[in-house]
């Protein structure tokens, strides 16, 4: 490289005509006849010549030039090559400056798979889309603390505990998203964020449910034969979730059992099963009614189209002034086959569309126990249908 630097001043630079200026050093200024102009670094490294572009003229001032030219002559003097060396500073910052948003949609959608109906419900997504992203979502990944997380989800932290929860578990599913993607990120905020916000101050609230000994005085109350009414039925029953109940088509069934599509069973996302819900001989009574009234297959149809609403059955309870909602009924009978039966916790588990055991035990279990299911769930009818004389009063 030449020693003499600073040959040019900025009245020659822009005076000067197409042509190749030296400033010294190695920096040049290159002008084309239709008056573009950059400026250029020349250095040899290993016995090879580099030239490196350090911007346009007038953009890039003949000060700023000289500026970069050095930053670049320094590298180069550590025996680096220059222009790999921007590269790689260049790479750099691009993963570095990710921005939570678009690794959080990243990580959306490459768990659609894992979610209920591809996760078209938003539950997934929304408490970090209402919650994190509009304080956090512009903010590079690796640029996010524990301080950040912190003051973001404290408003929500003790009052709405239960969504903040979600919120901080799905930001840890996307720090662990961007550093599979090879970001710089701190694995550890969302546990350090835990405990800076502290303890959670919530109760716990439990869905209303009804004593299982004054549920056959409810369960024998509902004779109109509308369709809220059987569909209620059926959820006493066999103990099933709402919204299997009310999407429940005929060609789910068949005979005396009801299969109901591992898509559609809640905590078993990723299922490659079906569930089975052995139907009592009350269930198929209930069901050869529901038939009378199905549209388009569907055994409880909506008032105009599609099915039943997920509100219509805790309404027609709440008009009766009955604060157990339908979805209390699983404890119901949860708590009565603990209380009056021998049924083993895996049976009784199942019977609910529950999970149960380790996923070791699981491997190796492959029985559903529906022959010990369907023995219960006949026994479950019985208690239901059990003579007014026996039945408690509901207050």
């Amino acid at each position: 490289m030449a020693r003499t630097l600073n040959k040019l001043n900025n009245a020659t630079v822009k005076a000067a005509g197409a042509g190749k200026y030296s400033d010294g050093g190695g920096l040049w200024i290159y002008k084309n006849a239709n008056g573009g102009a950059k400026w250029v670094l020349r250095y040899s490294l290993y016995g090879r010549r580099h030239e490196m572009g350090l911007g346009g003229y007038p953009e890039v001032s003949l000060k700023e030039a000289r500026e970069s030219a050095e930053e670049w002559r320094l590298v180069v003097r550590k025996g680096k090559d220059a222009i790999k060396e921007r590269e790689r500073q260049r790479r750099e910052a691009e993963r570095n400056m990710h921005i939570l948003n678009d690794v959080a949609i990243d990580a959306f959608e490459s768990r659609k798979a894992e979610l209920k109906d591809e996760g078209k419900a938003g539950n997934w997504f929304s408490p970090l889309e209402l919650h994190v992203l509009p304080k956090l979502g512009k903010m590079p990944i690796t640029q996010i603390d524990q301080r950040d997380i912190r003051d973001t989800l404290a408003p929500i932290w003790h009052t709405k505990a239960s969504t903040a929860q979600k919120a901080i578990d799905r930001l840890g599913v996307c720090i662990k998203h961007a550093a599979a993607l090879g970001l710089n990120v701190d694995m550890q905020a969302t546990q350090k964020a835990k405990a800076l916000l502290g303890k959670q101050r919530h109760t716990v609230k439990h869905i209303p449910a009804m004593a299982w000994q004054d549920v056959p005085q409810f369960y024998q109350s509902l004779n109109g034969g509308g369709v809220g009414e059987l569909a209620l039925q059926l959820l006493i029953l066999t103990a099933a979730r709402s919204a299997n109940v009310r999407n429940l088509h005929e060609y789910h069934i068949d005979g005396d059992v009801w299969t109901i599509p591992a898509d559609a069973m809640k905590g078993r996302m990723g299922a490659t099963t079906d569930f089975r819900v052995p139907l009592s001989e009350e269930a198929l009574r209930v069901i050869e009614e529901a038939r009378k009234i199905s549209r388009d297959g569907f055994l409880f149809p909506g008032v105009r189209r599609g099915v039943l609403s997920d509100m219509t059955l805790s309404a027609y309870m709440k008009r009766r002034g009955i604060e157990a909602r339908p979805h209390g009924f699983r404890s119901s009978f949860r708590d009565w086959c603990a209380e009056t039966t021998n049924t083993p916790r895996e049976v009784a588990e199942t019977a609910l569309g529950h999970v149960s055991g380790s996923s070791v035990e699981r491997s190796y279990r492959r029985t559903d126990y529906l022959e010990q299911r369907r023995t219960l769930m006949e026994r479950w009818a019985k208690h239901l249908l059990k003579p007014r004389a026996d039945v408690a009063q509901i207050a």
